[in-house]
């Protein structure tokens, strides 16, 4: 009779004391093949998009995995049963484009508003937290934006220069650089170590506000010293040899699908090489992109006021872009690792801050979610005026990475629906 299995974090509780069990056969795989998936990383990509989508060309008008694909999904077709698309979702911020600062971060909608910005830690840096340290870069943040921020609300530069993020990914320095990378880390520890004595004196002397502000920079210290053993142990580790058709190149604005599948190139590179298992992605351009038949810049054709003339210019952006993404998917899918794909292994996360970009609304985002192991359904519907939170389906996805997070930003619950 086989065993049911036993999650491995399974206590024996009693009086108040909990004791934790050997690893006992019920909790090992059933199967060499559950052994070596078990073993396979998990990893998550977030794409915002600053613009919106005309959601009526990408929401199906029917719910679950039988809908009829809408025009945009059309250009999606051949990867249906790998994405789930999700209708009646948001962070109830109010109208504005400023809510694109919260897209990731999922916070209280009282945190978001103009000229005032009280954010949290977004998706892809939570992520970080528990799974960087196992790879070279803890996370990557690509193309601009102001998606990613720290756990104290802190804004994480974006790297907008694909050149270089090649260079920090694949390409060795030169011996001079990097003896002067090593100087710089253990510079820096050194650093660190006199900080360490000198908060230790100072700490005696401060009433508790002062202590819990210095809490506060104590754990800005940890972190950086943890990041650098990090760098210390990874400059010391050979980058990993890849092989490119193309040379890299930094595009411009309106070169938009040129830089996008550029950026696709490198984040399937990062993730296939396991330099990193958390990545946020911006894309977009506010500029005329060079596709054939779009005579507007994006953000006028975005701002369509329900014009015919602009509507088709913006719907030719947008298939364009989604065209781009199933690319990238089909990639992703072609790339294997054991017996799973690199599609099984990364959630996928597509979206923008705008529903309607025409009128500024931050309510029923055009979402998408392809990849990561999740059962996906279609089409999930949810009340297009009474939206469910988002952070509700960031939370199920910290979970399908193994993290046991009680909550996200502003979630109530986990969504059940994948």
């Amino acid at each position: 009779m086989p065993l049911k299995p036993l999650d491995r974090r399974t206590l024996l509780r009693s009086a108040g004391v909990a004791i934790g069990l050997p690893v006992l056969d019920a909790m090992r795989p059933a199967s060499a093949a559950d052994a070596k998936k078990s073993q396979s990383p998990r990893r998550m990509l977030l794409i915002g998009r600053p613009l919106g989508m005309y959601t009526p060309f990408f929401f199906p008008e029917k719910a679950g995995k039988d809908y009829e694909p809408s025009r945009y999904l059309k250009v999606l077709k051949a990867h249906r049963e790998h994405f789930t698309v999700f209708s009646g979702m948001s962070h109830r911020y109010p109208a504005g484009h400023f809510a694109e600062v919260g897209l990731f971060t999922g916070v209280h909608p009282d945190n978001i508003r103009p000229n005032e910005i009280r954010n949290g830690i977004s998706l892809d840096q939570e992520v970080a937290s528990h799974v960087g340290g196992q790879t070279r870069f803890g996370s990557l943040v690509l193309g601009g934006g102001d998606a990613a921020w720290n756990r104290r609300g802190v804004r994480v530069p974006s790297q907008q220069r694909a050149t270089q993020v090649f260079k920090q990914l694949f390409i060795r320095g030169t011996p001079e650089e990097e003896a002067r990378e090593m100087r710089r880390i253990r510079d820096g520890q050194s650093i660190l170590d006199d900080v360490r004595e000198q908060v230790k004196t100072l700490n005696g002397k401060l009433n508790d506000a002062d202590r819990a502000k210095l809490d506060l920079y104590l754990s800005s210290v940890r972190e950086a010293e943890q990041r650098l053993q990090q760098d210390e142990k990874w400059s010391k580790t050979p980058k990993p040899e890849v092989k490119v058709t193309t040379p890299v190149a930094d595009f411009s604005g309106p070169q938009l699908l040129q830089r996008s599948k550029q950026w696709f190139d490198l984040v399937q590179l990062a993730l296939k090489t396991d330099s990193t298992r958390a990545i946020s992605l911006h894309l977009g351009s506010q500029e005329r992109p060079e596709i054939e038949g779009v005579t507007l810049p994006h953000h006028d054709a975005s701002h369509h006021g329900q014009e015919p003339s602009k509507l088709e210019q913006l719907a030719l952006i947008e298939e364009a872009e989604l065209k781009v993404l199933g690319e990238f998917l089909e990639k992703m899918k072609a790339s294997t690792e054991g017996e799973e794909t690199l599609l099984d292994r990364t959630a996928i996360f597509y979206a923008s801050n705008l529903g309607n970009s025409s009128s500024h609304d931050n309510n029923n985002l055009p979402i998408l979610l392809a990849g990561g192991g999740f059962k996906h359904k279609g089409h999930v519907a949810f009340d297009r005026k009474n939206n469910t939170l988002l952070a509700n389906l960031y939370l199920r996805m910290l979970h399908q990475m193994g993290i046991e997070a009680k909550s996200f930003g502003a979630s109530t619950g986990a969504v059940s629906e994948v």
